[in-house]
């Protein structure tokens, strides 16, 4: 048992020293659940969708993952999964209830298989809101994907169709440029773009009709904003 002890004791050294030069505070899963007073009463459970086709998550299954607080400490191994519809980060404790993040203030970035999610502000017809993004390119312009699950209710049998149980449907992606610590704006359109990136409106023009860029490529709108931060 006391062998075990000094075995466990090592790991998380070992753990802590691998970030050191990240200057994160690496901490354990079991810490994330009983710290920040994200106790019970401060998480809300999360109600499971039966019955209903389709899903509402980017990932059904918990992936191992680690959460970055603004306070510059690193949560590991906490089993992660993202709920699309609810716009939402759940988290689950070995095999205990799933439960969902209620205070998405205190975190920097959310990091679990490909992804990286942050939670910031946007703005979503002339209003300001925050919500979780998929980082797809970092720098002083970072790209973003907003991504979005759409609820169908039931449909009856009615004529030559068959009733049809709810569903949720995945939506197509949406792109957003953040300048700084400025809200991200939708960049649904070339005009978009140039308003976003606007201090290097020539260029970025010139950029986008020589490399034909589209704002529902993903792939040309990372090279766009690779070259954007390249002329800051």
């Amino acid at each position: 048992m006391k062998r075990l002890w000094f075995i466990s004791v090592f790991l998380l050294w070992v753990s802590a020293y691998s970030f050191a030069q990240l200057n994160w505070e690496v901490r354990t899963a079991s810490e994330f659940y009983n710290s920040y007073n994200l106790k019970k009463g401060n998480w809300r459970s999360t109600l499971t969708e039966k019955n209903i086709d389709g899903s509402p998550y980017l990932n059904d299954d918990f992936i191992e993952g680690s959460v970055f607080t603004t306070s510059q400490t690193q949560f590991v191994g906490i089993l992660l999964r993202y709920n699309i519809f609810n716009d939402q980060i759940e988290f689950r404790s070995g095999d205990g209830p799933v439960q969902a993040m209620a205070t998405p203030e205190i975190v920097e970035k959310i990091e679990f298989g490909e992804y990286q999610f942050e939670y910031i502000p946007y703005l979503h017809v002339k209003k300001m809101k925050y919500g979780f993004f998929v980082v797809l390119e970092k720098g002083y312009a970072t790209l973003y994907s907003r991504l979005s699950v759409e609820f169908e209710e039931a449909k009856k049998p009615g004529g030559y169709q068959d009733a049809q149980p709810p569903k949720f449907s995945r939506r197509a992606d949406e792109y957003y440029i953040r300048i700084g610590k400025k809200p991200a704006l939708l960049v649904a359109g070339k005009k978009d773009l140039e308003i976003a990136l606007s201090d290097h409106k020539k260029d970025v023009a010139s950029f986008i009709k020589n490399n034909k860029v589209r704002p529902n490529k993903p792939e040309t709108l990372k090279e766009l904003v690779q070259y954007y931060n390249s002329l800051k």
